[in-house]
């Protein structure tokens, strides 16, 4: 591997790094203040974003970050599957029996919501991820769900996260009723070409370096390879490269050694 070559302690580029080492992208900034926005608010948020522009990792720093004697935080990730699915995902989140009717699950649901909220100053947070690929069906009773009482009192603060098609999907007449619902909506893009040399730096800089690896031309190839700074393209690529320059016996990673990397991630 490439990083005695670098002289690194660990691989730079992993999704393994803790909430308070991720590079302070401009979108997550401005996804935590939206959020920040839907939970003093309370409602339904959409966070959208294409394939590896980081709203899942974004979305997940926020809540994560969230005063645990205030809010209450429920994480489910739903790729396929019907309303009972959803429901006993949720009642697992929350501790629940998993009941076998899809009304005593509802029940069991909102009457554990009623009970977080009956705590002073307590607010229970829903993040759905992967929402593109929910059914209809499964989209309205997720609307149902936050409806309990949401017309007297917003209680229950749902965030969806899903790819771009999400946002074009709530935008159809079926979903009126729950696009109506929606407080916050942010489309998370990844990095920007400014800030491309700071994030590979501070990478860099975790794992154990502060040289300047990457050359110029390089961060040049690499953002246009990458989809105009897709985090996971990003990353995948900037490995390659540093084993391509590792190979070459190169001390600095060129533009030829992105080259390399692009048919690895393609």
């Amino acid at each position: 591997m490439y990083l005695h070559h670098f002289g690194l302690t660990r691989l730079p580029f992993t999704k393994e790094l803790a909430i308070e080492d991720l590079f302070p992208l401009s979108s997550a900034r401005e996804l935590e203040v939206r959020l920040g926005h839907l939970l003093e608010m309370r409602g339904i948020g959409l966070v959208t974003g294409d394939v590896g522009s980081g709203k899942t990792t974004g979305t997940r720093r926020v809540v994560g970050a969230l005063h645990t004697g205030r809010h209450r935080v429920f994480y489910v990730c739903l790729t396929t599957g019907n309303v009972m699915d959803l429901f006993k995902s949720i009642a697992w989140e929350m501790g629940l029996p998993t009941e076998r009717s899809r009304a005593a699950l509802h029940h069991r649901i909102t009457g554990e919501v009623a009970r977080l909220c009956a705590e002073p100053r307590l607010r229970p947070v829903l993040v759905v991820d992967e929402a593109q690929h929910l059914r209809p069906d499964v989209l309205e009773d997720l609307r149902l769900l936050t409806n309990y009482e949401m017309d007297s009192q917003n209680r229950f603060c749902l965030i969806l996260v899903g790819q771009a098609e999400l946002r074009r999907r709530l935008n159809m007449a079926v979903h009126e009723a729950l696009n109506q619902r929606i407080v916050v909506r942010y489309h998370v893009t990844g990095l920007t070409r400014e800030e491309l040399p700071d994030y590979l730096a501070h990478h860099l800089r975790l794992a154990g370096t502060e040289q300047p690896v990457f050359e110029p031309a390089a961060i040049e190839a690499l953002y246009g390879a990458s989809n105009n700074g897709l985090l996971r393209k990003v990353n995948s690529l900037a490995h390659h490269a540093l084993l391509a320059a590792a190979i070459a016996k190169s001390k600095t990673v060129g533009a030829d050694h992105v080259g390399a990397a692009i048919p690895e991630v393609s």
